[in-house]
């Protein structure tokens, strides 16, 4: 299993758009992202922190529906 990288938001929000995520608003320091799968709507949101927790992006990930490997090669 991959660890989990430590990186920047603007490479997490940069890699989760490659994925089909769009940027919905930033308030403050959290940026919101949705996808639309067929009648499902995913929402999340990611912290603009530099660099954001490692049990951060898992969380975000697993939210995602989004493999660390799939990530890495989205990066």
């Amino acid at each position: 299993m991959t660890k989990v990288p430590s990186v920047g938001y603007d490479q997490i929000v940069r890699a989760l758009r490659r994925d089909g995520w769009v940027v919905v608003r930033q308030k403050g320091s959290h940026i919101r992202l949705q996808k639309h799968l067929g009648h499902e709507t995913l929402k999340l949101t990611v912290p603009a922190h530099r660099p954001v927790l490692r049990s951060t992006l898992a969380h975000i990930l697993k939210q995602a529906r989004i493999t660390v490997d799939r990530f890495l090669d989205l990066l």
